[in-house]
Parts: C-alpha cells; structure tokens; sequence
C-alpha cells in the first residue's frame, strides 16, 4: 500500500480514538526537504482540534498526541491552541509545517491559519533558531574523524536558511533545493551536489571523511549569522488575529 493511503489510514484512527478533528498533516523531515536516504523514516506531523467544550475545562489532557514512534514511523501532533501560541511567537517549526512541499491532509479551518501567519513572522526570532541549529550540529557532529552526510545537510539548511531570511524577510521555503538556487553561491554547488547524491544514496548511518570547503562554509555562515542577528529588531505582535481565528475554528 502506497505511504499517503498508509497516512490516511493512521489520520482516521486517530481522529476515532482521540475524538479529535485533524485539521492539517504534513511531512517534515528529510522527505520533505528533499534529501531523504533509502531507509528515512516518515516524519508525519499534524495539527488537531478537538471539541469546543475542551477548551473550558480546567482538566485538560496534553496538547500534544505521540501516535507512533518506530524504524519507519515517526507520527505526533500538536493542539490547535498549542499551534496557534507558538505560532504568534514566531516558532519556526510552525512555518516550516505551513511551507511543507508534502501535504497529507489540509481543510478550509486550516487555510484560516495560514491567511494569517505572514503578520507573525518574526525574523529574529528565526535567525536564532536556525543558528542554533547550525551552531549545535557543527560542535557535536561535524568536528569530528567521521561525519554522516545527513548532519552536514542539517547545519546546511540552516545557514542557507538565515541567508534567505536577511535577504527576502520570510520563512524560509523547506526543499533544500530551492533554497540551495537562491542562495548557494556557484562555486559550491559542485561539492553540495555531490554530497547531496551520497546522501540519499547512503543508509542513515553512513559517514564520510570531513569536507574542508563545507566545514569553512558553515563556520562562515555562523559568523554571518551571528553578525546580523543582533542587529535585527524584534518584532511585536497583538493577539487579535490569532483570537479570532481560534474561535472561527471553535465554532
């Protein structure tokens, strides 16, 4: 059976056993950027709503739902409201949930959301979180005698990620494709190229010699990173959008 009918199967489970209205599911992970590898798992991530009365009690559940977690499945979800808080600051993961090149499920409640999210970009806020990233990948996984070719592409997509933001003000997009042709500079794309076939040619596992010309790179998307994060301002948003769409989705 073809993954999406799998997917759609899980959703419908879901949706019986927890009583709850899955408004958006996407994929996340190395699939949806573009460079999975013959044994990636699927990173299914999705948004749900449940019933109104919910959201006036004071004994709730948790706002997140962990369906599966295995070799090939990797399933959770986050609530409406969490969604929706994290959206207006700016989390990163929420938009890169919204520009997800592989959608599973999507509704009109769902359009709502995105109509909205550009007013709560937050670009500092961002540049941090992909700095963060590329900064953690380069000091526990890229210094050393090995390095697997899935945590290069990691710190990549991050500093290809902060080059996007300072240039254009938005969320990056999720292939790393796209974001490789607008803002890999020429003379590294031969080297990216070719790293990016052994990746989706290789096992998770599989690790390769360190690439001079990509650690420099990467040290030298941190230092730009770092440059222009502290000169970006902050942003503030109201929380009347996101209010009232919460309460369109309610009823």
């Amino acid at each position: 059976m073809k993954p999406e009918l799998i997917i759609a199967q899980k959703l419908e489970e879901i949706e019986k056993q927890e009583n709850v209205k899955i408004l958006y599911c996407v994929e996340s992970g190395s699939r949806a950027w573009g460079f999975a590898s013959p044994d990636s798992d699927f990173d299914v991530r999705f948004i749900y709503v449940r019933p109104k009365d919910y959201y006036l009690r004071l004994d709730k559940t948790r706002d997140v739902i962990e369906w599966q977690i295995d070799d090939i499945w990797d399933i959770n979800g986050w609530d409406l409201q969490k969604a929706l808080t994290l959206l207006h600051k700016s989390n990163p993961t929420i938009f890169e949930w919204i520009n997800s090149p592989i959608v599973y499920k999507t509704t009109p409640e769902w359009q709502k959301i995105v109509d909205i999210s550009g007013q709560y970009f937050n670009p500092r806020a961002t540049l941090y979180h992909y700095l963060h990233i590329i900064k953690s990948h380069d000091n526990r996984y890229l210094l050393g005698e090995r390095v697997r070719p899935k945590k290069y592409f990691y710190a990549l997509r991050g500093v290809l990620s902060c080059k996007w933001i300072l240039e254009n003000v938005t969320a990056p997009p999720i292939l790393f494709s796209t974001l490789a042709d607008s803002q890999l500079e020429q003379n590294m794309r031969p080297i990216i190229d070719n790293l990016l076939e052994i990746k989706k040619n290789a096992p998770e596992g599989a690790t390769i010699e360190p690439i001079t010309e990509v650690n420099n790179y990467i040290q030298a998307g941190i230092e730009q990173a770092e440059e222009f994060v502290s000169k970006t301002p902050d942003i503030k948003t109201d929380w009347q959008d996101i209010n009232r769409v919460f309460l369109e989705i309610l009823q």
